[in-house]
């Protein structure tokens, strides 16, 4: 299809704009995407993901975070997807039980799994909810994509390794009704769609049950075995020794090649990020995608601005994995295993009462320094905190004390722009 500028203006064959899906690790997090413009927000339980670091969601938080998405219009997902050993079975019986006893089966949109023995166990004690068949389950090709549709399931999550024409192949391959879900920003992993027994190896905790400790980043030497303690750094070309350290991906570029490869649903990497990394994406995207099908000319106009806002959060420097071509020496960096982290977390505004705002401190600032409010328009609200106050109202110069309850005091003709939930940050951090 084309718009009025004559510029292509790619469409899914449903004739709606592709989701965009946002990870939250805990509560706090799911209502700032839902905030931001999240279309979905998937989430893990506290069992039985592949996320076992982040915080993760009782059931009462499930809930309260379903309830909170459904009111906005958005939806939920949950992931069941662990590879389950026989010992898991009789946990997640209980587990999807617990769901049905709760409620929560009307609330649930869809499960994510990957275990053909847990969508079985779903599918018949959870009837009500649909089930996608997450990235795990190495989904590359339209056999495998008809397979899971004859089974039940209503989406597939792209194996991470396909490219852009792949993906379309597998969309002119199967039925109308397949979503295919793919990632477009986030964490890429040295192995095949995750499937990595380094941790496991190293430490015992097991990348494929949610407790990966991320081996791949760290930095390797070799030891000779006659000269123990003797450390022969590992290096190709003068660029270091992070062999296995890949880069982020980030396809923000990209979105109408996205759209015409058929993909239904725009998934962003991050279950354990913090509440500023997910307000970043999701703002970023949502414009992206909204600019672009209002006109594609917008879109490339604010290709500097994308990349900028993007950038706002952390990130290890970006590539297109492998949508356009196999990935090779210019995927991995090879001189660090650290985020480039441009702006800091503060906290976000909890409420706003007798011109202070009230927040608990993610990390300090002071009296003077220069912040910044993420309005959910797209703009930035800059200020300087004018003063501070602990909970008894007693001035301070800053808030030294991690989580602490506090209210700081801007200037009177900003508050009127500043609203509940938006996201605080500062510039010129370290990385």
């Amino acid at each position: 299809m084309h718009n009025n500028n004559n510029e292509t203006v790619y469409r899914l064959k449903s004739g709606k704009k592709p989701e965009l899906l946002i990870p939250a690790g805990n509560l706090d997090v799911l209502k700032v995407a839902i905030d931001y413009g999240a279309d979905a927000v998937y989430i893990g339980g506290q069992k039985f993901g592949l996320r076992a670091k982040a915080d993760n969601f009782s059931i009462e938080d499930m809930i309260e975070g379903a309830d909170y998405a459904h009111n906005a219009g958005a939806k939920l997902y949950v992931t069941v997807n662990i590879f389950a050993h026989n010992d898991d079975i009789e946990g997640v019986k209980d587990y999807f039980n617990t769901i049905k006893e709760s409620g929560l089966e009307e609330k649930i949109d869809a499960f994510i799994i990957s275990d053909p023995g847990i969508f079985t166990l779903a599918k018949k004690m959870l009837p009500g909810i649909d089930i996608h068949i997450s990235t795990q389950s190495n989904n590359t090709n339209y056999l495998t994509y008809n397979f899971w549709h004859d089974m039940g399931a209503t989406r597939v999550v792209a194996a991470r390794e396909l490219s852009l024409n792949e993906i379309e192949t597998i969309r002119n391959n199967i039925p109308d009704d397949m979503e295919i879900e793919a990632f477009m920003h986030g964490a890429m992993c040295i192995s095949y769609s995750g499937r990595c027994l380094l941790s496991s190896y190293f430490t015992g905790r097991d990348a494929n049950k949610g407790a990966c400790t991320h081996p791949c980043r760290w930095k390797y030497s070799i030891v000779e075995e006659k000269r123990p303690g003797e450390y022969l750094p590992v290096e190709e070309d003068d660029r270091g020794t992070y062999i296995f350290n890949s880069k982020d991906l980030c396809m923000i570029e990209y979105i109408p090649e996205m759209i015409k490869a058929g993909i239904d649903s725009f998934k962003i990497e991050g279950r354990m990020k913090t509440a500023l990394y997910v307000a970043v994406v999701t703002r970023t995207y949502r414009q992206a995608i909204d600019d672009y099908y209002k006109d594609a000319k917008l879109y490339k106009s604010r290709m500097d601005y994308y990349r900028e806002e993007i950038s706002a959060c952390t990130y290890r420097q970006f590539t297109t994995g492998f949508y356009f071509h196999k990935t090779n020496e210019n995927s991995q960096i090879y001189d660090n295993n650290t985020y480039i982290k441009n702006y800091t977390y503060l906290g976000f505004v909890e409420e706003i009462n007798d011109g202070l705002i009230k927040l608990h401190q993610k990390n300090k600032f002071s009296v003077g320094d220069e912040i910044s409010f993420m309005a959910y328009d797209g703009e930035n609200i800059h200020a300087v905190v004018k003063g501070m106050y602990d909970e008894k109202m007693t001035p301070m110069e800053s808030a030294p004390h991690p989580k602490q309850l506090f209210y700081i005091e801007l200037e009177k003709e900003i508050l009127q722009d500043i609203k509940k939930g938006m996201i605080i940050r500062s510039r010129h951090c370290e990385a």
